[in-house]
């Protein structure tokens, strides 16, 4: 997926934005996703006149983001992934049983 976002960032932009622009457009996706969420589960239910979203499409545009976050700071998500699950399997193997 990072190659591929990067292919996509190189052929149709400038280039990546700074990390503090990224990390507020995460914010904002973060945000139309809980709208969905929200609309979805909670109490609040769609307007007729609000669009359509679906919560797939709004968790995808929060993975692309953080892929963006991620090429732009040349983090290897895969090795970070594999960490990080370590970490989680050394500390929470039992934690939830």
């Amino acid at each position: 997926m990072q190659k591929i976002v990067d292919v996509w960032v190189k052929n149709n932009t400038p280039g990546y934005w700074k990390p503090n622009n990224i990390m507020l457009r995460l914010m904002e996706e973060v945000g139309e996703l809980a709208r969905e969420v929200n609309h979805s589960f909670g109490e609040k239910r769609k307007k007729p006149t609000d669009e359509n979203k679906e919560i797939d499409y709004e968790t995808a545009d929060i993975l692309f983001t953080l892929i963006c976050m991620a090429n732009s700071l040349n983090i290897d998500l895969e090795e970070a992934f594999k960490h990080i699950m370590e970490k989680y399997d050394k500390r929470d193997k039992h934690r939830h049983q």
